[in-house]
């Protein structure tokens, strides 16, 4: 995963748990987007595996989400 797509993914999770969902959309959309198949395979896993930093719950089977 390029540097900028983690740094716009690790701020748009920052951003979610301050309440301020549309501001982490804005950021995290674009480089979702834009990803080349690799790569949004990467950010999927990644997502997945921070669910948590998301949701400030924890999920133990989050492995398992679509």
């Amino acid at each position: 995963m390029r540097p900028s797509t983690l740094r716009a993914l690790n701020r748009a999770a920052e951003l979610t748990r301050q309440n301020r969902f549309a501001e982490a959309l804005l950021i995290a959309e674009p480089v979702i987007l834009t990803a080349d198949k690799h790569e949004g395979e990467e950010i999927r896993r990644w997502l997945l595996d921070r669910v948590a930093d998301f949701t400030g719950e924890n999920h133990e089977n989050s492995k398992e989400l679509p």
